[in-house]
């Protein structure tokens, strides 16, 4: 094992609930329902509802390489996204795969539930348990400090833009907005020359709390204390950034009369060209590729500005690969052992990176959007040098991301009932949103006593 791997981030930690659930098959049983000729079935999240056909093309390929590297293993992938408030009704009714990918902010309080499986014999005995950087693979741990799954997809939240909108508006796409102020100022620029919408924040499905948080962050404040034990919602940052998103709304009419969106329809109508600017995660472009189509040509992606605060950073998350507690002991070793090759390894070995990029190169899928490390800068970057050859997004048009997020703080999502406390956010959003009148002094008052009930 190479040391160097453990230094690395700043904490990381939890992202936001996604989206809405498809399934094709259920799969999880004892040891005997799942062997057949002494091989062990497992199911396993394969593609989101409407990707497109190279998507899951690529996923079955790398199932058949598995699968021939592993003649013990039988893997099915199918249609699953994650879907927090359905999560516990699939489980019961045996609607699950076997293995799938839960938000960083869910996997304390399902494990804590018993609903996802404590693997951490089977992660301790890959080659490198013990190369993770530990701020990362704390996401994938119970409060009792087992392992629930593999870390993956880690990410920094980013500002997206649409090119072609900023040529519209007179505005250069090789020079986005650094600071929120120019944000404000290109979105009104591209509403008045367009009639599009400059910049569309999310606000329902959690994903209001998790951007209002990350807007937050940026200017330097917080929702909790370190340890999740008291509420500070109720912060001079929070109530800044949402007086700038009540004069987006009602002074500058910047924003555009759709105050509903969540991840999947803002991904919809940035693709579509009718959104100039919105925040993310910076991985988000994947699926603006595979699900919504998006041109390449007109796709930018800038660091998030931050405020001079000492306190500023960018909101970082990712998901965890974890397995259905009602996977049997076999199916769990079998679900980790996929997870290690199709989800961690590319992360890691240069080799896995390679051949990865190769099947999804077949397949046209996309190839190098920005992500995070999950061990450490160095590790990442000899990944990055070794899928070089086979990148095909725009990164010439992501450089504003690339080479300064390193230089960013990365500051982790709030430690204790993280979703229940955006949904508490989801309806300040709206309410600023949809009232010009809004009183964001007695709404964040009122949203810091609910959610210090939930932390007291």
């Amino acid at each position: 094992m190479r040391n160097h791997r453990r230094r690395g981030l700043t904490a990381l930690a939890t992202i936001a609930s996604l989206a809405s659930v498809s399934l094709l098959a259920a799969a999880c049983g004892s040891d005997e329902d799942s062997k057949s000729d002494g091989k062990v079935t497992i199911t396993v999240e394969g593609w989101r509802p409407g990707d497109e056909q190279g998507t899951i093309d690529a996923v079955n390929k790398q199932a058949e390489a598995f699968m021939k590297d592993h003649p013990d293993i039988v893997v099915k992938p199918i249609e699953w996204e994650w879907n927090a408030e359905t999560f516990s009704t699939q489980l019961a009714g045996d609607q699950l795969p076997t293995t799938f990918r839960v938000p960083f902010t869910d996997t304390k309080g399902l494990a804590e539930r018993k609903q996802i499986a404590d693997v951490t014999d089977y992660v301790n005995a890959l080659p490198y348990a013990e190369d993770f950087n530990p701020s990362v693979l704390a996401a994938a741990q119970g409060t009792d400090g087992k392992i629930y799954g593999l870390p993956t997809d880690v990410y920094g939240v980013g500002l997206h833009y649409n090119r072609d909108l900023f040529e519209q508006a007179g505005l250069d796409p090789d020079s986005p907005p650094t600071t929120w102020d120019e944000v404000r100022t290109d979105a009104k620029a591209i509403a008045d020359k367009t009639g599009k919408a400059g910049y569309v924040q999310m606000s329902t499905n959690n994903t209001g709390g998790w951007m209002l948080t990350t807007l937050t962050y940026a200017l330097g404040g917080r929702m909790e204390s370190d340890d999740g034990t008291t509420a500070t919602v109720d912060n001079d940052a929070t109530a800044e950034g949402l007086q700038m998103l009540h004069d987006m709304r009602w002074t500058d009419d910047s924003m555009g009369k759709n105050t509903n969106y969540e991840w999947a329809p803002i991904n919809e109508a940035f693709a579509a060209g009718k959104i100039g600017m919105y925040m993310s995660g910076s991985d988000v472009y994947n699926a603006l590729v595979t699900t919504n189509q998006i041109d390449p040509d007109s796709y930018g992606l800038a660091v998030l500005p931050l405020s001079d605060s000492p306190d500023a950073g960018i909101l970082g998350g990712g998901s965890v690969a974890a397995v259905s507690a009602k996977a049997s002991p076999a199916e769990q070793e079998a679900a980790v052992q996929w997870n290690d090759f199709y989800r961690e390894a590319k992360n890691y070995d240069p080799d896995r990176a390679v051949a990865d990029a190769e099947v999804l190169k077949a397949s046209d899928q996309p190839i190098g959007t920005p992500t995070l490390p999950i061990f450490d800068e160095t590790t990442w970057q000899s990944v990055q040098d070794a899928i070089k050859p086979y990148v095909n997004v725009p990164l010439a048009q992501m450089t504003s991301f690339t080479d300064g997020v390193f230089d960013q703080t990365l500051v982790p999502e709030p430690p204790a009932h993280t979703q229940e406390v955006y949904g508490i956010l989801d309806s300040v959003v709206q309410k600023v949103l949809t009232d010009e009148n809004a009183d964001i002094d007695a709404l964040l008052a009122d949203a810091n006593d609910q959610a210090q009930g939930l932390l007291g």
